[in-house]
């Protein structure tokens, strides 16, 4: 009886085993893949949050008033972290770009980015509706 089985239980244990290689590259293709949806999904938040914080007290809006572009860069370079780059447009109601220079850190080459949009309005007697963008990646 036992020389009858030998034969099955090889078989049984081939297809187990080209079962357990097949799984673990299905498991390892897709797992790259959610990891830099998480990370792209931390910029964009880090992005926000760091519109939101330079807004708070109403300087976001100040400086676009007064097209202070370099003012806005210092501070986003302080808000943000070492090693993120940054470029931001400033739109106005009419989407037409308002900011006439660049508003960024560096050149994002072939990184991920990652972007996020925050509407500012002005605090100025004149009400004025901006829409700002900011791309985000890390350097490497």
């Amino acid at each position: 009886m036992r020389n009858g089985n030998a034969g099955q239980i090889r078989i049984i244990e081939a297809v187990f085993a080209v079962f357990v290689i097949y799984s673990a590259f299905a498991v390892t293709a897709n797992l790259p893949i959610s990891q830099s949806n998480s990370r792209n999904d931390n910029l964009a938040s880090l992005g926000l949050q760091t519109l939101t914080e330079l807004d708070s007290d109403g300087s976001l809006g100040k400086y676009i008033d007064q097209g202070n572009w370099t003012a806005l860069q210092e501070d986003l370079s302080l808000a943000l972290p070492t090693g993120v780059s940054f470029n931001l447009t400033i739109y106005d109601e009419q989407m037409c770009e308002i900011n006439t220079a660049v508003i960024g850190n560096g050149s994002f080459g072939n990184q991920e980015m990652a972007f996020t949009e925050y509407v500012c309005t002005s605090r100025s007697p004149a009400f004025r509706c901006y829409l700002i963008r900011l791309y985000l990646a890390v350097t490497t």
